[in-house]
């Protein structure tokens, strides 16, 4: 995949995009050639991370069979850091909510990987 510079990135008012130029404060735990991990603002759960592309790819629907090296990437980071973070005997969900409907609040491709306490599963009947 080439990862040229996206000059959408270098001009977008998206928050990741702001924190992956160093415009926004964050934790950041991890970062490489493809992406970056930091603590989430507004965490859920005891442990709660954000794995991001530094490609600005609006969500899962915008995703290509060229970012499928990229989509593995995250999901392996997304276990190691979940590791690093003691997350690996009591578990952890991976999440990425794409659309509104399910939940996406920002419009930058983003894994959450949660954990530190117990998570049911459950939704409720509408």
């Amino acid at each position: 995949m080439n990862l040229a510079p996206n000059p959408l990135m270098e001009v977008s008012p998206c928050p990741f995009c702001r924190v992956i130029r160093d415009e926004l404060p964050a934790e950041v735990l991890f970062r490489d050639d493809l992406l970056m991990c930091f603590r989430d603002a507004r965490p859920v759960t005891p442990v709660h991370l954000l794995v991001v592309p530094l490609e600005h790819i609006e969500s899962m629907n915008s995703v290509l069979p060229a970012h499928q090296n990229l989509l593995g990437h995250m999901l392996l980071t997304a276990k190691r850091l979940a590791a690093e973070t003691g997350l690996k005997d009591g578990g952890f969900r991976l999440v990425i909510n794409t659309g509104p409907d399910a939940g996406q609040s920002v419009f930058h491709l983003h894994l959450h990987v949660i954990g530190g306490r117990h998570m049911p599963f459950r939704f409720d009947p509408q």
